[in-house]
Parts: C-alpha cells; sequence; structure tokens
C-alpha cells in the first residue's frame, strides 16, 4: 500500500441510528451466548470421555473457527453500532480481514472434511476406526488451519500493491472484501472472486454434495425405518449447518452489491458473522445424547463438588 492512507472509516449500519440501544444490547446478547455456547462445546470434549470421537473433535474445531470469527468482528461491529460509525487503522482493517478471511477458510474445509467423515461412518462402519483415527483427524485439522492461513495470506497480498482511489470510507460494519476492493483502483474484484471463490467455497462444497449423495443412496438401502432414522439423525446436524453457512455466503457473495442490496448483503453477512457461530453450538447439541450427557455430568460435578 503505497498511498499515504493509515486509517479508514466504517459505516457500519447507518440506517438503524434510531434502534441503536436495542440493536447495540441484541448484539451483546448474542455475542455472549456465542462466546458461552462454543466454549461450552470445548470443555465439554475436553472433560469427558464419551465425547472422544472424530465427529466430536470436528465439532470443537468448528466452535474454534467460529469463536475465532466472533472475537475477530462482533467487538468492532458494537462499536461501529454504539458510535454510529468506526475509525480503525488499516494496519487493524487488514489484520481483522486475515483473520475473517482464515476462519472463514478454515470453516468451509473443515465443513468439507466432516461430510467425509459422516460419509465414512454411515457408507463404511466396518473401516471406520481405521480411516478416521487419531492421526488422520489431527493432520486434517492441521492441513485445514494451514490451508486457512495461506489463502488469507493470498488475500492479503493480492490486495497489498493496490492503489487508493482516495475513498477512505468502507460502506460496513467490518473490512469485508468486496467493500475492501472499492477502495482500490485496479478492477480485480471479479478475477479475486473466482479465485477464491473456486478454491474455498466451489471445492469443499461439490465434496460435501458428493458425500451426502452417497450417504443418501446408503441410507435409502437401510431396511428399517429406525435405522434410516439413527443414520439420518448423525449427518442432520450437519446437513442443516451447512445449508445456513452457505446459504448465506452464496447469496452475500453471488448477487451484485449496489444501493438497496448493498444493506440487505450487510444484514444478510450478520448471519454468518454473528447468527451462524450462534447456532451452530445450538444445532448440534440441543438433540445430541452425549453432549447433554456429558454436559448433565459436568453439571453435577461443578455443583457438588
Amino acid at each position: 500500500l503505497t498511498d499515504n492512507v493509515t486509517s479508514v472509516f466504517l459505516l457500519g449500519f447507518s440506517n438503524l441510528q434510531n434502534f441503536t440501544f436495542l440493536f447495540f444490547s441484541l448484539l451483546v446478547l448474542l455475542y455472549c451466548g456465542t462466546i458461552s455456547g462454543n466454549l461450552l462445546i470445548m470443555v465439554l470434549y475436553l472433560v469427558s470421555k464419551t465425547l472422544q470421537s472424530p465427529m466430536y473433535f470436528f465439532i470443537t474445531q468448528l466452535s474454534l473457527c467460529d469463536l475465532l470469527l466472533t472475537t475477530d468482528i462482533v467487538p468492532v461491529l458494537l462499536h461501529t453500532v454504539l458510535y454510529g460509525g468506526s475509525s480503525i487503522t488499516l494496519i487493524e482493517c487488514i489484520i481483522q480481514y486475515s483473520i475473517f478471511a482464515a476462519s472463514e477458510c478454515s470453516e468451509c474445509l473443515l465443513l468439507s472434511v466432516m461430510s467425509y467423515d459422516r460419509y465414512v461412518a454411515i457408507c463404511n462402519p466396518l473401516r471406520y476406526p481405521s480411516i478416521m483415527n487419531h492421526t488422520t483427524c489431527v493432520t486434517s485439522v492441521h492441513i485445514i488451519w494451514l490451508m486457512g492461513c495461506i489463502l488469507a495470506l493470498i488475500n492479503v497480498l493480492l490486495i497489498y500493491n493496490l492503489s487508493f482511489c482516495g475513498r477512505q470510507v468502507i460502506d460496513h460494519y467490518f473490512c469485508d472484501t468486496e467493500p475492501i476492493m472499492r477502495l482500490f483502483c485496479s478492477e480485480i474484484s471479479i478475477l479475486h472472486n473466482l479465485l477464491m471463490g473456486s478454491l474455498v467455497a466451489v471445492l469443499p462444497f461439490v465434496i460435501i454434495v458428493t458425500s451426502y449423495v452417497y450417504i443418501v443412496i446408503a441410507i435409502l438401502k437401510i431396511p428399517s425405518n429406525t435405522g434410516r432414522h439413527k443414520a439420518f439423525s448423525t449427518c442432520s446436524s450437519h446437513l442443516i449447518v451447512v445449508t445456513i453457512f452457505y446459504g448465506t455466503i452464496i447469496i452475500v457473495y453471488m448477487i451484485p452489491t449496489r444501493g438497496e442490496s448493498l444493506t440487505l448483503s450487510k444484514f444478510l453477512s450478520l448471519i454468518y458473522t454473528v447468527l451462524t457461530p450462534l447456532l451452530n453450538p445450538i444445532i448440534y447439541t440441543l438433540r445430541n445424547k452425549d453432549f447433554i450427557a456429558a454436559f448433565q455430568k459436568l453439571k453435577s460435578f461443578v455443583l457438588f463438588e
């Protein structure tokens, strides 16, 4: 960045000034719920022997992604809402964008690995322990986080040497891809979206869809209704999370954002930056007997210790 630009201004939600306190209070509640829910999942996994399986290991990594994303976005969002905008340094903006890109890239890759885990569990249960062993799970997670960091670094390097066009205002509540691209003179947003979209979103999504095609075929071959229901229940939570996450991502990044659609895009992006990290622990634990049993055991230990 060769320009003498040291800071940018986040506009946030300028059309919600009459509801500042209500919106701020709601965001604080959602933020507290997200932190509490995801930390609880991680604690339960660490202290409960019944949760020591690949599926729950990947869920804790998803919680870590959500915690990283939430702590990166929401504090700045709260400041922006409370004060009607927020001025941050260019370095802070790049750091926020880098963490956001790394967590989103990692989550896309993690969701695809989780779908493969469910595929092996349902379609090849006898070989599941040998395929999804501890070494495989840990190695895959290391690769996921490494890829997330590398892709985030590529994002930063793509924009680092670009020149500003004089605009230092970001019409958003955080340093997202498209708003940042509008600050620069170079027209690389289409190329950037194609590159990152194919690497980060499309390829993992293809893996997820392929896995679930085989899962559905395998479930339909199960003779008993009880067996089919049990098999489907093991992957239904993951399917819901994938639908919410990818559905929002597709709408936000594939629809051109101009005028009113830009405002809509900001509200929709709240789903994957604020709401999804809150919903993930709820979706994965609400009907999960193992998590409920582990929570009851932990609660009894804390109360009677």
